[in-house]
């Protein structure tokens, strides 16, 4: 395996003066459409216990994202809930993908169920905007009907995608466009293509809520927005540009471009400049996707690092590579902020693992390149008084990505809270990829009926131990179907060990989880005890009569 920078002295930078017109395509609740299964049940799409994505199915019952799984699976018992997996949506993605790029070439994806593509020469072929917009949206529809689903014959069948679950939108500059694409969904259900004429942005956005600017819903610029009462996209832009850079910085004048139809980063329609690529040649060829994970890795870095050493960051990165038959593969990925080497690495990844899948690559991979499409120069960080958590974050996420590198994506794992009663049923390990360092909810604003109560024990015992409660009669303890226990714990046996006396208990906390389910209803009671004479503590549950150690306090 070789890697090396490939140099030149040609710079190719974006001369056009006005906004580029884009058209852009939205696939709502992706997620759910990737995992194939039949329109006509009801699915979403769990991550970290809330629904990201429902299907149509599922939302005609009221199941909407941002709701818990509690309250969901209430609301619709027989949901069928998978977890959130973006490399699936992006490998399922390439077939929408696919179908695009026979009528524009220079697509640009943004996330799975996103995508752009310049207007500028499939408009004047196709005979204008509007006539664009219908061929895309029908070359979309039919692609999303090739979803099919496995039967119990073996056979494929069954439409995987609801109808009306597209839209395609075409305006000035990337941010407007994809909220056309957007508004074609809420206005008309993917029917028909929203087109917003040359230079009425401005116009289509003053209604609009100001917190449809930022892609991201958390982001406090635009809550700040609605606290001073600028709750309208069109009340935004009547504000002067130098009062919105001193008041709200580089962010809020960007934010502000958009709003006033003029957004100053536009997808660059020249080659993308070459000096500051990067190229690796795997021998042999690649021909899986764990097989690439070190070297795509080991590429991002080298990446980052030439853009780093020029203080530039990309906004869109071109991947390439060349097969083993002579064929050459490229697609452009933007991401909305800075990119790290690990999110440069998961994006080329999932392309990868996008075009094995749909048996475009024979023979293997024997060239991946990274071009950087679109750059701007990094911005300053200005520390806090107290320093910067931010700053702090960023090390310890180049410090895993470099771990990745050396044991695999897969290997490296952070507890993810998901919700629940017990230590064992509250976190789950995800890969790192896969977390939102953002995204921390804080278990205790969360309503759990039957919760134990912090602290919260060290140890959790998978598979649980087996326990033995007496009272001081030596008879076994209960608990009543009132939460009442029929007696104070005098010992505890836990599997083949002696009897310990316990010192002090707390408890029970009782919950019947779970009882709309006939098949996985359960009723369980937990007690906190602290044995003599090792002072030992432990969480113990009981369940059809016999109890059981969970966790213990270290």
């Amino acid at each position: 395996m070789t890697t090396n920078a490939m140099t030149t002295n040609a710079m190719t930078t974006n001369a056009a003066d006005r906004p580029t017109r884009l058209l852009a395509v939205y696939c709502p609740d992706w997620p759910v459409i990737a995992l194939e299964r039949p329109a006509e049940l009801p699915v979403a799409v769990l991550r970290a216990n809330r629904i990201v994505a429902a299907g149509h199915a599922a939302r005609a019952q009221g199941v909407l994202p941002g709701l818990r799984r509690r309250e969901a699976q209430a609301r619709c018992p027989q949901l069928e809930l998978h977890d959130y997996d973006p490399s699936r949506d992006a490998r399922v993605f390439e077939k929408v993908l696919i179908a695009m790029e026979q009528i524009a070439p220079q697509l640009e994806i943004t996330t799975p169920g996103r995508c752009a593509v310049p207007t500028i020469g499939p408009s004047r072929l196709h005979g204008g905007d509007r006539a664009l917009a219908k061929v895309v949206l029908g070359r979309v529809n039919i692609a999303l009907n090739e979803l099919t689903v496995p039967t119990s014959g073996g056979a494929r069948s069954t439409r995987a995608a609801a109808p009306g679950c597209v839209g395609v939108g075409i305006a000035d500059g990337p941010r407007c466009a994809a909220l056309a694409a957007e508004e074609s969904v809420a206005r008309t259900s993917g029917r028909k293509p929203l087109v917003i004429p040359p230079g009425a942005s401005a116009e289509f956005l003053a209604s609009l809520p100001v917190g449809w600017l930022d892609p991201d819903p958390a982001s406090p610029l635009t809550a700040t927005l609605v606290r001073l009462g600028l709750r309208t996209i069109g009340r935004f832009a009547a504000l002067p540009p130098s009062d919105v850079l001193d008041r709200f910085g580089p962010q809020g004048l960007a934010l502000h471009q958009v709003a006033t139809g003029c957004e100053s980063r536009q997808p660059v329609l020249a080659n993308p400049p070459t000096d500051l690529s990067v190229l690796a040649e795997p021998d042999p060829p690649l021909e899986r996707v764990d097989q690439a994970a070190f070297l795509v890795k080991v590429l991002a870095e080298e990446f980052l690092g030439q853009l780093a050493a020029r203080a530039l960051i990309a906004d869109r990165v071109l991947v390439m590579v060349a097969t083993a038959d002579g064929e050459v593969l490229e697609r452009s990925w933007r991401h909305e902020g800075e990119l790290t080497p690990s999110a440069v690495a998961q994006r080329v990844r999932w392309q990868l693992d996008g075009w094995l899948a749909s048996g475009r690559v024979p023979g293997g991979v024997i060239r991946i390149e990274l071009h950087p499409q679109e750059v701007r120069s990094a911005e300053g960080v200005q520390l806090g008084l107290w320093g910067d958590h931010a700053v702090v974050r960023d090390r310890a996420v180049r410090g895993v990505a470099r771990v990745q590198a050396l044991v695999g994506a897969d290997a490296v794992t952070v507890p993810e809270w998901q919700g629940g009663r017990t230590p064992a049923e509250q976190y789950r390990l995800v890969p790192f990829d896969l977390a939102d360092p953002d995204h921390r909810p804080d278990p205790t604003d969360r309503p759990w009926p039957g919760q134990i109560p912090p602290p919260y024990p060290s140890v959790v015992w998978s598979p649980s131990k087996s326990a033995q409660v007496l009272d001081a009669n030596g008879g076994l303890v209960g608990v009543g179907g009132r939460g009442r226990i029929t007696a104070g714990p005098a010992t505890c046996r836990i599997e083949h060990g002696p009897n310990s006396v316990v010192r002090s208990w707390a408890g029970p906390w009782c919950a019947d989880e779970r009882w709309w389910d006939p098949v996985r209803h359960r009723r369980r009671a937990r007690l906190q005890v602290v044995l003599e004479p090792d002072g030992m503590a432990h969480l113990l549950m009981l369940e059809d009569g016999r109890w059981w150690v969970e966790a213990s306090y270290q």
